[in-house]
C-alpha cells in the first residue's frame, strides 16, 4: 500500500476515534449532569405544581415526562411521582403512556436525522451493515429483552435503536417490556405519599415493596443474559454473512 494511502487511511481513523471519544465523553457528561441533586430537584419543584393541576395534571405529567426523555434525564424521579400523584393504577398508566411516547420521538430524530450517515458508514463496514439487518430480523425480541433489563440505559438506547433497521413496529410493541419496571416503581412511588420525600436512592422500606424489587431484578438479569445471547447468535450470523 503506497505511503500516502496509509497516511489517509491514519488520519480518517484517528478522526473517527476522537470523534467517538468525543461522543463518549459527552454522554458521560450529560448521564452525571442529569443524575445530580440539582436536577432532581427540579424535578420534584415541577411534580409539586402537576400535582395541583387537577384535570390538567396528567396531561402535564406526559408532557414533562416526553420532555424528559428526549433530553437525556432519567425519568426515576418522574415515575416516582408519578405513583405519589396519581397511585398505582393510573400512576402506571400514564407513566407508561408518557415513557412510550417520549421513547418514540427519540426514535423518530435518532432514525431521521441520523440513519443516513449510519447507512454511509455500513457501506465500508459490510459486517456492520449485515449485522444491523440481522438485528431488524428480530427488532420486537432485542427491543422487548432490553426494555425488560433496566441495566441498559433507556435514553440512550432509544437514539441508539433509531439509528439501526428495527421496525417502528417491532419498536413500539417491545415496550411491553417496561411494564414490570414501571408497575414497580410507581408502587413504590405511591408508598411514599410526598412528592418532596421521593428519592431514586432511598425508595420506601416494605415486605412487598421489597419482594417485588427482588422479583423485577431476577427478571432483569434473565433477561440481560437472554440479550446478551441473542445479540451474540446475531453477531455470529453476520459474520457467516460477510465470509
Amino acid at each position: 500500500m503506497p505511503i500516502k494511502q496509509i497516511q489517509d487511511f491514519a488520519r480518517v481513523s484517528f478522526k473517527r476515534i476522537l470523534l467517538l471519544f468525543s461522543l463518549a465523553t459527552l454522554f458521560g457528561i450529560l448521564i452525571l449532569a442529569t443524575r445530580s441533586f440539582y436536577v432532581q430537584e427540579f424535578l420534584r419543584n415541577v411534580l409539586m405544581q402537576i400535582e395541583h393541576l387537577g384535570a390538567w395534571g396528567p396531561v402535564a405529567f406526559i408532557v414533562t415526562y416526553n420532555l424528559a426523555t428526549v433530553l437525556f434525564i432519567p425519568g426515576s424521579v418522574l415515575t416516582l411521582g408519578g405513583g405519589v400523584i396519581f397511585g398505582l393504577w393510573w400512576g402506571s398508566v400514564y407513566v407508561f403512556v408518557a415513557a412510550s411516547l417520549g421513547a418514540t420521538f427519540a426514535f423518530l430524530i435518532g432514525r431521521y436525522l441520523s440513519r443516513d450517515r449510519v447507512v454511509k458508514y455500513m457501506e465500508t463496514y459490510p459486517k456492520f451493515k449485515a449485522f444491523d439487518r440481522a438485528v431488524s430480523q428480530q427488532g420486537f425480541k432485542i427491543v422487548f429483552l432490553t426494555r425488560l433489563c433496566p441495566l441498559f440505559p433507556f435514553n440512550l438506547l432509544n437514539y441508539a435503536l433509531g439509528i439501526t433497521q428495527v421496525s417502528l413496529k417491532d419498536y413500539v410493541l417491545g415496550f411491553s417490556g417496561m411494564i414490570p419496571g414501571t408497575v414497580m416503581y410507581v408502587y413504590s412511588g405511591s408508598l411514599v405519599g410526598n412528592i418532596a420525600a421521593i428519592s431514586t436512592l432511598n425508595l420506601p422500606e416494605n415486605p412487598q415493596a421489597e419482594a417485588a424489587k427482588w422479583l423485577i431484578n431476577i427478571i432483569s438479569f434473565t433477561a440481560a443474559v437472554a440479550v446478551t445471547l441473542s445479540l451474540s447468535r446475531i453477531a455470529r450470523k453476520a459474520l457467516d454473512e460477510t465470509i
